[in-house]
Protein backbone atom coordinates (compact mmCIF):
# COMPACT_ATOMS: atom_id res chain seq x y z
CA UNK A 1 0.00 0.00 0.00
CA UNK A 2 2.70 2.46 0.70
CA UNK A 3 4.53 1.89 -2.80
CA UNK A 4 1.09 2.04 -4.10
CA UNK A 5 0.46 5.46 -2.56
CA UNK A 6 3.99 6.70 -3.49
CA UNK A 7 3.59 5.58 -7.08
CA UNK A 8 0.01 7.69 -7.13
CA UNK A 9 1.70 10.28 -5.78
CA UNK A 10 4.65 10.62 -8.09
CA UNK A 11 2.33 10.12 -11.03
CA UNK A 12 0.00 12.99 -9.45
CA UNK A 13 3.32 15.49 -9.58
CA UNK A 14 4.37 14.38 -12.90
CA UNK A 15 0.99 14.74 -14.39
CA UNK A 16 0.94 18.31 -12.53
CA UNK A 17 4.01 19.88 -14.81
CA UNK A 18 3.60 20.59 -18.81
CA UNK A 19 6.84 20.74 -21.17
CA UNK A 20 7.55 23.56 -23.28
CA UNK A 21 7.13 27.28 -22.43
CA UNK A 22 3.96 28.80 -21.34
CA UNK A 23 2.59 31.52 -23.45
CA UNK A 24 3.21 35.09 -22.49
CA UNK A 25 1.80 38.08 -24.73
CA UNK A 26 4.59 39.66 -26.49
CA UNK A 27 5.59 43.14 -25.93
CA UNK A 28 3.79 45.68 -28.24
CA UNK A 29 4.38 49.46 -28.71
CA UNK A 30 0.88 51.18 -27.43
CA UNK A 31 0.71 54.79 -28.00
CA UNK A 32 -0.36 57.29 -26.07
CA UNK A 33 -2.24 59.04 -28.29
CA UNK A 34 -3.35 58.88 -31.67
CA UNK A 35 -1.23 61.09 -34.74
CA UNK A 36 -2.83 64.16 -35.62
CA UNK A 37 -6.04 63.66 -34.08
CA UNK A 38 -7.34 66.82 -32.13
CA UNK A 39 -8.50 66.63 -28.60
CA UNK A 40 -7.81 64.80 -25.82
CA UNK A 41 -8.36 60.81 -25.43
CA UNK A 42 -11.40 59.92 -23.68
CA UNK A 43 -10.59 56.39 -22.06
CA UNK A 44 -14.16 55.00 -21.02
CA UNK A 45 -16.94 56.52 -24.01
CA UNK A 46 -16.34 55.21 -27.64
CA UNK A 47 -18.01 55.29 -30.77
CA UNK A 48 -16.97 51.29 -30.58
CA UNK A 49 -18.58 50.85 -27.72
CA UNK A 50 -22.67 50.80 -29.38
CA UNK A 51 -24.01 48.27 -31.06
CA UNK A 52 -24.81 48.86 -35.08
CA UNK A 53 -28.49 49.08 -34.87
CA UNK A 54 -27.48 52.64 -32.38
CA UNK A 55 -25.00 53.83 -34.93
CA UNK A 56 -26.89 53.48 -37.96
CA UNK A 57 -30.01 55.51 -37.87
CA UNK A 58 -31.65 54.51 -41.11
CA UNK A 59 -34.24 51.96 -40.31
CA UNK A 60 -34.00 50.38 -43.27
CA UNK A 61 -30.50 49.86 -43.23
CA UNK A 62 -30.79 48.19 -39.83
CA UNK A 63 -33.61 46.22 -41.95
CA UNK A 64 -31.14 45.30 -44.19
CA UNK A 65 -28.05 44.59 -41.89
CA UNK A 66 -30.22 42.22 -39.87
CA UNK A 67 -30.96 39.94 -42.89
CA UNK A 68 -27.37 40.24 -43.33
CA UNK A 69 -26.73 38.66 -40.35
CA UNK A 70 -29.17 36.09 -40.48
CA UNK A 71 -28.93 35.29 -43.65
CA UNK A 72 -25.50 36.50 -45.43
CA UNK A 73 -23.32 33.56 -47.27
CA UNK A 74 -20.32 34.84 -45.09
CA UNK A 75 -22.08 34.54 -41.94
CA UNK A 76 -23.01 30.93 -42.10
CA UNK A 77 -19.91 30.39 -43.15
CA UNK A 78 -18.11 31.63 -40.41
CA UNK A 79 -20.70 30.06 -37.76
CA UNK A 80 -20.05 26.42 -39.35
CA UNK A 81 -16.09 27.37 -39.10
CA UNK A 82 -16.55 27.83 -35.26
CA UNK A 83 -18.70 24.67 -35.14
CA UNK A 84 -15.65 22.86 -36.34
CA UNK A 85 -13.19 24.28 -34.36
CA UNK A 86 -15.53 23.46 -31.47
CA UNK A 87 -15.80 20.06 -32.43
CA UNK A 88 -12.30 19.30 -32.82
CA UNK A 89 -11.17 21.05 -29.59
CA UNK A 90 -13.73 18.00 -28.65
CA UNK A 91 -11.56 15.81 -29.68
CA UNK A 92 -8.32 16.67 -28.49
CA UNK A 93 -10.34 17.06 -24.87
CA UNK A 94 -11.03 13.31 -25.37
CA UNK A 95 -7.51 12.55 -25.17
CA UNK A 96 -7.63 13.05 -21.24
CA UNK A 97 -9.93 10.14 -20.92
CA UNK A 98 -9.62 6.07 -21.30
CA UNK A 99 -10.27 5.15 -24.75
CA UNK A 100 -12.90 2.12 -23.98
CA UNK A 101 -14.14 -0.18 -27.09
CA UNK A 102 -15.56 -3.76 -27.41
CA UNK A 103 -15.30 -6.05 -29.96
CA UNK A 104 -16.02 -10.17 -30.69
CA UNK A 105 -15.14 -12.68 -32.66
CA UNK A 106 -15.94 -16.37 -34.36
CA UNK A 107 -13.95 -19.13 -35.29
CA UNK A 108 -15.01 -22.43 -36.37
CA UNK A 109 -11.56 -24.63 -37.89
CA UNK A 110 -10.49 -28.34 -37.66
CA UNK A 111 -6.66 -29.21 -36.20
CA UNK A 112 -4.63 -31.75 -38.95
CA UNK A 113 -4.62 -35.06 -37.72
CA UNK A 114 -0.69 -35.65 -38.31
CA UNK A 115 0.30 -32.67 -36.08
CA UNK A 116 -2.90 -33.10 -33.19
CA UNK A 117 -3.85 -36.88 -33.39
CA UNK A 118 -6.04 -36.33 -30.16
CA UNK A 119 -7.70 -33.30 -31.72
CA UNK A 120 -9.20 -33.83 -34.77
CA UNK A 121 -12.79 -32.75 -34.31
CA UNK A 122 -13.90 -29.51 -35.97
CA UNK A 123 -14.93 -26.86 -33.23
CA UNK A 124 -16.33 -23.27 -32.88
CA UNK A 125 -14.52 -20.56 -31.09
CA UNK A 126 -16.85 -17.60 -29.58
CA UNK A 127 -15.30 -14.69 -28.10
CA UNK A 128 -15.91 -11.12 -26.63
CA UNK A 129 -14.31 -8.56 -24.86
CA UNK A 130 -13.78 -5.07 -23.60
CA UNK A 131 -10.55 -3.03 -23.76
CA UNK A 132 -9.09 0.62 -23.10
CA UNK A 133 -6.22 1.83 -23.22
CA UNK A 134 -5.05 5.01 -21.76
CA UNK A 135 -1.90 7.52 -22.25
CA UNK A 136 -0.56 8.92 -18.81
CA UNK A 137 -0.16 12.81 -19.61
CA UNK A 138 3.08 13.09 -18.07
CA UNK A 139 4.55 15.72 -19.98
CA UNK A 140 2.03 17.66 -20.98
CA UNK A 141 1.78 16.20 -24.55
CA UNK A 142 -2.36 15.80 -24.25
CA UNK A 143 -2.75 19.51 -22.19
CA UNK A 144 -0.77 20.94 -24.91
CA UNK A 145 -3.23 19.67 -27.45
CA UNK A 146 -5.87 20.90 -25.72
CA UNK A 147 -4.49 24.47 -24.69
CA UNK A 148 -3.60 24.52 -29.00
CA UNK A 149 -7.44 23.24 -29.85
CA UNK A 150 -9.27 25.81 -27.22
CA UNK A 151 -6.81 28.82 -28.90
CA UNK A 152 -7.79 27.69 -32.57
CA UNK A 153 -11.73 27.70 -31.37
CA UNK A 154 -11.12 30.82 -29.74
CA UNK A 155 -9.88 32.32 -32.30
CA UNK A 156 -12.33 31.19 -34.86
CA UNK A 157 -15.31 32.67 -32.70
CA UNK A 158 -13.46 36.31 -32.86
CA UNK A 159 -12.70 35.42 -36.67
CA UNK A 160 -16.52 35.12 -36.59
CA UNK A 161 -17.20 38.08 -35.05
CA UNK A 162 -14.50 39.69 -37.47
CA UNK A 163 -16.63 38.55 -40.49
CA UNK A 164 -19.99 39.76 -38.93
CA UNK A 165 -18.17 43.27 -38.14
CA UNK A 166 -16.99 43.15 -41.61
CA UNK A 167 -20.31 42.31 -43.27
CA UNK A 168 -22.29 45.03 -40.99
CA UNK A 169 -19.43 47.67 -42.68
CA UNK A 170 -19.73 45.98 -46.41
CA UNK A 171 -23.74 46.68 -46.43
CA UNK A 172 -23.65 50.06 -44.51
CA UNK A 173 -21.07 51.24 -47.12
CA UNK A 174 -23.19 50.27 -50.27
CA UNK A 175 -26.35 51.30 -48.95
CA UNK A 176 -24.92 54.64 -48.69
CA UNK A 177 -23.54 54.07 -52.02
CA UNK A 178 -26.96 53.25 -53.37
CA UNK A 179 -28.17 56.41 -51.83
CA UNK A 180 -25.48 58.50 -53.43
CA UNK A 181 -26.24 56.88 -56.33
CA UNK A 182 -30.06 58.20 -56.32
CA UNK A 183 -28.95 61.30 -55.58
CA UNK A 184 -26.90 61.82 -58.66
CA UNK A 185 -29.23 60.50 -60.73
CA UNK A 186 -31.51 63.00 -59.69
CA UNK A 187 -29.38 66.08 -60.06
CA UNK A 188 -28.46 64.89 -63.74
CA UNK A 189 -32.05 63.99 -64.11
CA UNK A 190 -32.81 67.99 -63.10
CA UNK A 191 -29.76 69.07 -65.51
CA UNK A 192 -30.95 67.20 -68.07
CA UNK A 193 -33.93 68.63 -67.96
CA UNK A 194 -33.00 72.58 -67.62
CA UNK A 195 -30.54 71.91 -70.39
CA UNK A 196 -33.36 70.17 -72.91
CA UNK A 197 -35.17 73.32 -72.48
CA UNK A 198 -32.29 75.23 -73.36
CA UNK A 199 -31.67 73.28 -76.47
CA UNK A 200 -35.46 73.37 -77.49
CA UNK A 201 -35.08 76.35 -77.04
CA UNK A 202 -32.45 77.44 -79.37
CA UNK A 203 -33.37 74.98 -81.80
CA UNK A 204 -36.40 77.09 -82.32
CA UNK A 205 -34.92 80.16 -82.23
CA UNK A 206 -32.80 78.88 -84.97
CA UNK A 207 -35.23 77.98 -87.16
CA UNK A 208 -37.20 81.02 -87.02
CA UNK A 209 -33.97 83.04 -87.37
CA UNK A 210 -33.37 84.55 -83.90
CA UNK A 211 -30.72 82.36 -82.59
CA UNK A 212 -26.90 81.40 -84.47
CA UNK A 213 -26.17 78.07 -85.21
CA UNK A 214 -22.72 78.30 -82.39
CA UNK A 215 -25.39 79.21 -79.64
CA UNK A 216 -27.37 76.19 -80.98
CA UNK A 217 -24.96 74.02 -80.81
CA UNK A 218 -23.41 75.29 -77.85
CA UNK A 219 -27.05 74.30 -75.93
CA UNK A 220 -27.31 70.46 -77.41
CA UNK A 221 -23.77 69.65 -76.51
CA UNK A 222 -24.41 70.37 -72.87
CA UNK A 223 -27.53 68.46 -72.76
CA UNK A 224 -25.88 65.83 -74.50
CA UNK A 225 -22.88 65.56 -72.10
CA UNK A 226 -24.74 65.79 -69.25
CA UNK A 227 -27.26 63.28 -70.63
CA UNK A 228 -24.96 60.58 -70.79
CA UNK A 229 -24.35 60.60 -67.25
CA UNK A 230 -27.53 59.15 -66.78
CA UNK A 231 -27.37 56.06 -68.37
CA UNK A 232 -23.75 54.96 -66.79
CA UNK A 233 -25.50 56.23 -63.27
CA UNK A 234 -28.42 53.65 -63.74
CA UNK A 235 -25.95 51.01 -64.32
CA UNK A 236 -23.80 51.44 -61.06
CA UNK A 237 -27.29 51.33 -59.13
CA UNK A 238 -28.00 48.31 -60.63
CA UNK A 239 -24.87 46.85 -59.73
CA UNK A 240 -24.77 47.91 -56.22
CA UNK A 241 -27.97 46.72 -55.45
CA UNK A 242 -27.15 42.96 -56.68
CA UNK A 243 -23.81 43.56 -54.76
CA UNK A 244 -26.05 43.98 -51.87
CA UNK A 245 -28.48 41.27 -52.48
CA UNK A 246 -26.01 38.79 -52.46
CA UNK A 247 -24.55 40.41 -48.85
CA UNK A 248 -28.08 39.53 -47.99
CA UNK A 249 -27.87 35.85 -49.08
CA UNK A 250 -30.74 37.08 -52.08
CA UNK A 251 -30.78 36.69 -56.04
CA UNK A 252 -30.35 40.12 -57.95
CA UNK A 253 -33.48 42.17 -56.65
CA UNK A 254 -34.52 45.53 -56.07
CA UNK A 255 -33.33 47.15 -52.72
CA UNK A 256 -35.96 49.70 -50.48
CA UNK A 257 -34.43 52.84 -49.55
CA UNK A 258 -34.77 54.66 -46.34
CA UNK A 259 -33.32 58.09 -45.26
CA UNK A 260 -32.21 60.26 -48.52
CA UNK A 261 -27.94 60.61 -48.38
CA UNK A 262 -27.92 64.01 -46.92
CA UNK A 263 -30.78 63.40 -44.29
CA UNK A 264 -28.63 60.25 -42.83
CA UNK A 265 -27.24 60.71 -39.00
CA UNK A 266 -23.90 61.21 -38.58
CA UNK A 267 -22.86 63.02 -34.81
CA UNK A 268 -20.63 65.78 -34.82
CA UNK A 269 -17.50 64.16 -32.67
CA UNK A 270 -17.23 60.58 -32.68
CA UNK A 271 -15.30 59.75 -29.73
CA UNK A 272 -12.14 57.04 -30.46
CA UNK A 273 -11.12 56.06 -26.86
CA UNK A 274 -8.12 55.56 -26.06
CA UNK A 275 -5.54 53.63 -28.42
CA UNK A 276 -4.80 50.73 -25.62
CA UNK A 277 -8.74 49.57 -26.08
CA UNK A 278 -7.98 48.45 -29.51
CA UNK A 279 -6.02 45.23 -28.23
CA UNK A 280 -9.48 44.63 -26.57
CA UNK A 281 -11.91 45.55 -29.00
CA UNK A 282 -10.82 44.70 -32.28
CA UNK A 283 -11.89 40.78 -33.60
CA UNK A 284 -8.45 40.91 -36.06
CA UNK A 285 -6.26 41.58 -32.97
CA UNK A 286 -7.64 39.21 -30.06
CA UNK A 287 -7.75 36.41 -33.43
CA UNK A 288 -4.07 37.01 -33.91
CA UNK A 289 -3.29 36.63 -30.34
CA UNK A 290 -5.31 33.48 -29.85
CA UNK A 291 -3.43 32.15 -32.79
CA UNK A 292 -0.14 32.71 -31.36
CA UNK A 293 -1.68 31.13 -27.83
CA UNK A 294 -2.11 28.16 -30.12
CA UNK A 295 1.23 27.75 -31.89
CA UNK A 296 3.26 28.47 -28.95
CA UNK A 297 1.27 25.47 -27.53
CA UNK A 298 1.77 22.96 -30.59
CA UNK A 299 5.94 24.31 -29.43
CA UNK A 300 5.38 22.06 -26.20
CA UNK A 301 3.28 19.35 -28.00
CA UNK A 302 6.53 19.20 -30.48
CA UNK A 303 9.02 19.35 -27.06
CA UNK A 304 6.44 16.47 -25.47
CA UNK A 305 7.89 14.32 -28.29
CA UNK A 306 10.99 14.28 -27.08
CA UNK A 307 9.63 12.24 -23.95
CA UNK A 308 8.26 8.37 -23.82
CA UNK A 309 4.58 7.74 -23.73
CA UNK A 310 3.87 5.68 -20.93
CA UNK A 311 -0.02 4.15 -21.62
CA UNK A 312 -1.85 1.35 -19.97
CA UNK A 313 -4.08 -1.03 -21.40
CA UNK A 314 -6.16 -3.55 -20.26
CA UNK A 315 -9.10 -6.41 -21.57
CA UNK A 316 -12.37 -8.06 -19.61
CA UNK A 317 -13.70 -10.53 -21.71
CA UNK A 318 -14.27 -14.12 -22.21
CA UNK A 319 -13.81 -17.29 -24.80
CA UNK A 320 -15.33 -20.62 -25.08
CA UNK A 321 -16.41 -22.96 -27.55
CA UNK A 322 -20.05 -22.21 -26.86
CA UNK A 323 -22.05 -19.24 -26.81
CA UNK A 324 -23.64 -21.00 -23.65
CA UNK A 325 -20.22 -20.72 -21.73
CA UNK A 326 -19.26 -17.38 -22.15
CA UNK A 327 -20.08 -16.24 -18.87
CA UNK A 328 -19.65 -17.30 -16.21
CA UNK A 329 -17.19 -19.53 -17.46
CA UNK A 330 -13.99 -18.72 -19.82
CA UNK A 331 -13.51 -15.55 -18.64
CA UNK A 332 -9.99 -13.85 -19.35
CA UNK A 333 -7.99 -10.33 -18.47
CA UNK A 334 -5.41 -8.68 -18.87
CA UNK A 335 -3.95 -5.67 -17.57
CA UNK A 336 -0.31 -3.87 -18.99
CA UNK A 337 1.51 -0.54 -18.56
CA UNK A 338 3.29 0.10 -21.71
CA UNK A 339 6.46 2.60 -22.47
CA UNK A 340 7.25 3.87 -25.68
CA UNK A 341 10.04 6.41 -26.90
CA UNK A 342 12.19 7.56 -29.20
CA UNK A 343 15.51 6.21 -29.93
CA UNK A 344 16.61 6.93 -33.28
CA UNK A 345 14.39 9.42 -35.45
CA UNK A 346 16.87 10.54 -37.98
CA UNK A 347 16.01 14.60 -36.79
CA UNK A 348 12.78 13.95 -37.70
CA UNK A 349 11.71 15.22 -34.17
CA UNK A 350 14.31 17.68 -34.04
CA UNK A 351 13.23 19.00 -37.26
CA UNK A 352 9.29 19.07 -36.61
CA UNK A 353 10.54 21.27 -33.08
CA UNK A 354 12.02 23.86 -35.07
CA UNK A 355 8.79 23.89 -37.71
CA UNK A 356 6.80 24.42 -34.96
CA UNK A 357 8.96 26.76 -33.50
CA UNK A 358 9.21 29.17 -36.45
CA UNK A 359 5.82 28.79 -36.88
CA UNK A 360 5.67 30.68 -33.39
CA UNK A 361 7.53 32.95 -34.46
CA UNK A 362 5.37 33.75 -37.51
CA UNK A 363 2.51 34.03 -35.39
CA UNK A 364 4.38 36.26 -33.40
CA UNK A 365 5.48 38.93 -36.18
CA UNK A 366 1.70 38.22 -37.45
CA UNK A 367 0.29 39.20 -34.32
CA UNK A 368 2.48 42.29 -33.49
CA UNK A 369 1.49 43.46 -37.66
CA UNK A 370 -1.62 42.89 -36.45
CA UNK A 371 -1.13 45.71 -33.55
CA UNK A 372 0.72 48.26 -35.70
CA UNK A 373 -2.13 48.03 -38.33
CA UNK A 374 -4.61 48.61 -36.28
CA UNK A 375 -3.10 51.84 -34.97
CA UNK A 376 -2.36 53.03 -38.25
CA UNK A 377 -5.91 51.99 -39.66
CA UNK A 378 -7.71 53.69 -36.63
CA UNK A 379 -5.64 57.37 -36.89
CA UNK A 380 -6.03 57.70 -40.59
CA UNK A 381 -9.75 57.23 -40.73
CA UNK A 382 -10.09 59.25 -37.70
CA UNK A 383 -7.29 62.05 -39.12
CA UNK A 384 -9.52 61.54 -42.46
CA UNK A 385 -12.89 62.49 -40.59
CA UNK A 386 -12.20 66.63 -39.70
CA UNK A 387 -10.57 66.73 -43.59
CA UNK A 388 -13.66 64.73 -44.98
CA UNK A 389 -15.88 67.04 -43.09
CA UNK A 390 -13.67 70.42 -44.24
CA UNK A 391 -14.06 69.49 -47.45
CA UNK A 392 -18.02 68.75 -47.35
CA UNK A 393 -18.32 72.77 -46.13
CA UNK A 394 -15.73 74.16 -49.16
CA UNK A 395 -17.84 72.14 -51.08
CA UNK A 396 -21.83 72.85 -49.78
CA UNK A 397 -20.28 76.85 -50.35
CA UNK A 398 -19.77 76.19 -53.81
CA UNK A 399 -22.58 74.98 -54.64
CA UNK A 400 -24.27 77.75 -53.02
CA UNK A 401 -22.73 80.17 -54.80
CA UNK A 402 -23.12 78.68 -57.96
CA UNK A 403 -26.79 78.03 -57.45
CA UNK A 404 -26.31 81.84 -56.83
CA UNK A 405 -24.68 82.07 -60.02
CA UNK A 406 -27.40 80.26 -61.96
CA UNK A 407 -30.48 82.48 -60.00
CA UNK A 408 -28.19 85.99 -60.82
CA UNK A 409 -27.23 84.90 -64.40
CA UNK A 410 -31.07 84.01 -65.12
CA UNK A 411 -32.04 87.22 -64.02
CA UNK A 412 -29.77 88.66 -66.18
CA UNK A 413 -30.86 87.29 -69.33
CA UNK A 414 -34.46 87.51 -68.86
CA UNK A 415 -33.66 91.63 -68.30
CA UNK A 416 -31.38 91.56 -71.58
CA UNK A 417 -28.16 92.42 -70.10
CA UNK A 418 -26.41 89.23 -70.88
CA UNK A 419 -26.22 86.67 -73.79
CA UNK A 420 -27.48 82.78 -72.43
CA UNK A 421 -23.59 81.72 -72.89
CA UNK A 422 -23.34 83.10 -69.16
CA UNK A 423 -26.64 81.09 -68.02
CA UNK A 424 -25.53 77.69 -69.98
CA UNK A 425 -21.80 78.45 -68.23
CA UNK A 426 -23.13 78.96 -64.75
CA UNK A 427 -25.15 75.52 -65.12
CA UNK A 428 -22.59 73.49 -66.41
CA UNK A 429 -20.10 74.87 -62.97
CA UNK A 430 -23.56 73.90 -61.09
CA UNK A 431 -23.62 70.53 -61.98
CA UNK A 432 -20.41 68.75 -61.58
CA UNK A 433 -20.20 70.65 -58.35
CA UNK A 434 -23.15 69.30 -56.97
CA UNK A 435 -22.34 65.51 -57.78
CA UNK A 436 -18.75 66.13 -56.26
CA UNK A 437 -20.62 67.21 -53.04
CA UNK A 438 -22.80 64.35 -53.18
CA UNK A 439 -19.38 62.25 -53.12
CA UNK A 440 -17.90 63.82 -50.45
CA UNK A 441 -21.14 62.87 -48.15
CA UNK A 442 -21.06 59.84 -49.45
CA UNK A 443 -17.01 60.01 -48.18
CA UNK A 444 -17.95 60.99 -44.79
CA UNK A 445 -20.59 58.62 -44.33
CA UNK A 446 -18.26 55.77 -45.39
CA UNK A 447 -15.76 57.18 -43.27
CA UNK A 448 -18.36 56.84 -40.31
CA UNK A 449 -18.57 52.76 -41.56
CA UNK A 450 -14.81 53.01 -41.61
CA UNK A 451 -14.17 54.39 -38.37
CA UNK A 452 -17.08 52.13 -36.67
CA UNK A 453 -14.99 49.15 -38.10
CA UNK A 454 -11.49 50.36 -37.20
CA UNK A 455 -12.47 51.02 -33.47
CA UNK A 456 -13.54 47.33 -32.91
CA UNK A 457 -17.32 47.74 -33.85
CA UNK A 458 -19.33 47.65 -30.24
CA UNK A 459 -17.62 43.79 -29.48
CA UNK A 460 -17.32 44.82 -25.89
CA UNK A 461 -21.33 44.71 -24.73
CA UNK A 462 -22.53 41.71 -22.96
CA UNK A 463 -24.92 40.31 -25.65
CA UNK A 464 -23.35 37.70 -27.92
CA UNK A 465 -26.45 37.78 -30.46
CA UNK A 466 -25.63 41.18 -32.09
CA UNK A 467 -28.81 41.62 -33.68
CA UNK A 468 -31.77 43.86 -31.83
CA UNK A 469 -34.58 42.00 -30.14
CA UNK A 470 -36.80 42.51 -33.56
CA UNK A 471 -34.40 40.78 -35.74
CA UNK A 472 -35.72 37.89 -37.69
CA UNK A 473 -34.71 34.43 -36.60
CA UNK A 474 -32.71 32.40 -38.96
CA UNK A 475 -33.50 28.70 -39.38
CA UNK A 476 -31.48 25.84 -40.66
CA UNK A 477 -33.31 22.73 -41.12
CA UNK A 478 -29.87 20.53 -41.25
CA UNK A 479 -28.60 21.19 -38.24
CA UNK A 480 -30.77 23.00 -35.63
CA UNK A 481 -27.51 23.91 -33.60
CA UNK A 482 -26.66 26.78 -36.37
CA UNK A 483 -30.10 28.81 -35.91
CA UNK A 484 -28.02 32.04 -35.88
CA UNK A 485 -24.75 32.62 -37.39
Amino acid sequence: MRRLAAAACLLSVLTGCAVGPNYKQPPVNVPDVYRDVQGPPQPAASLADQPWWEVFGDAKLQQLISEALVNGYDAQLAAYRVEEARARAGIARSEFFPQINYGGDWSRGRNSGVVFPNSTATTNLYSVNVNFGWELDIWGRIRRLNEAAKAEYLSSEEARRGVLLSLVSDVARNYFLLRELDLELEISRNTVAAFKETADLFERKLREGAASGLETAYASAAYNQVAATVPDIERQIEATENVIALLLGHNPQAIERGLELDSQPIPPQVPAGLPSTLLQRRPDVREAELDLIAANAQVGVATANFFPTISLTGLFGAVSPDVSNLYPAGKVWTIAASLLGPLFQGGRLRSNYDATYAQWEQFRVRYEQTVTSAFAETTTVLYARDKIAASVAELQQTVDHYREMVRLTNLRYNSGLSNYFEVLYSMQQLFPAEIALARFQLALLNNYVDLYKALGGGWTIETQDWEPSNAPAASNPSNPASASP
